[in-house]
């Protein structure tokens, strides 16, 4: 059995000088080709399971299946709530099995902020698992800005909260769909000279593949969660699948023509901040 916590895979990162995937599963298909990803690069991956893959499937369900795949992987795999957006969400999550909890209160003052993601630590770490909270909203490509993390309230947050992870907002954006733009190196400096825990980086699609692994051997970012270049990939697949065969209609048979182009894609964003990528 390989179910690990976040802080199982995170503090060997920090320590070593690499980052790990958090790699967003909408359903079966995904969640088993990133583990398959992960084994046939022989690095952890952390199924995050956010909100839209919550709308989708329950968690008690998605607890089951991410813990499937982690009892026979030969890799660690962290089941992960991603954007916990209450104290009953999460408490249902652990009910469910996940390892991982992510409580955003990134859009709520910093004293609310504060008080509630200290709480999900709390409610985590007694279960023994690990918390990974927010400051500093990260925005949506198109959508509501992003509001930068300001280094002093980082520190605060760290200090009060007690997580294990810190998911900043450093110029990335969720649901970018190219890799035209970077991260605030500076911002980031600035985080790290007054923090020592693992840094988060969501919308990490758009993010350049160099930089990825630039900021994984010299920074405090332990984590890149990557979701929409993935999902472009599986869209890109189906309908190739489709168009090969305008008479199909087995889903199971549609779905396996998808599967291989996603694990491919999966495997080189684990390899983009692995170790291997960022020693070489």
């Amino acid at each position: 059995m390989t179910l690990a916590t976040l802080k199982d895979v995170l503090t060997p990162a920090l320590a070593n000088g690499y980052a790990v995937g958090g790699l967003v599963c909408l359903g079966w298909e995904d969640m088993r080709a990133y583990v398959e990803a992960a084994e046939a690069e022989g690095l952890p991956v952390i199924l995050q399971a956010g909100p839209s893959c919550r709308k989708h499937t329950p968690l008690p369900v998605l607890g089951r299946m991410f813990r499937h795949l982690a009892e026979n992987a030969s890799v660690p795999v962290v089941a992960h709530l991603d954007h916990g957006y209450t104290l009953d969400e999460c408490k249902e999550a652990v009910q469910s099995g996940f390892t991982s909890l992510m409580f955003d209160g990134s859009r709520k003052p910093l004293e609310q902020n504060i008080d509630e993601t200290a709480q999900v630590a709390d409610l985590a770490h007694a279960a023994g698992i690990s918390c990974e909270g927010e400051i500093g909203f990260v925005g949506y490509s198109g959508g509501e800005a992003s509001d930068g993390t300001d280094p002093a309230e980082a520190e605060r947050f760290a200090r009060e909260t007690g997580v294990d992870a810190i998911a900043i907002s450093v110029g990335n954006v969720h649901l970018q769909q190219n890799q035209e733009g970077g991260l605030d190196e500076t911002r980031i400096r600035r985080i790290e000279a007054v923090t020592d825990i693992p840094l988060v980086i969501h919308g990490g699609s758009g993010v350049p593949l160099a930089q990825r692994a630039h900021l994984a051997r010299s920074s405090n970012i332990c984590k890149f969660n990557i979701g929409t270049e993935l999902r472009m990939v599986f869209g890109m697949a189906l309908r190739d699948a489709l168009e090969s065969d305008e008479e199909g209609f087995d889903r199971v048979q549609i779905l396996s023509a998808v599967e291989p182009a996603l694990k491919d894609a999966a495997r080189k964003a684990l390899r983009s901040i692995s170790r291997e990528s960022v020693s070489s």
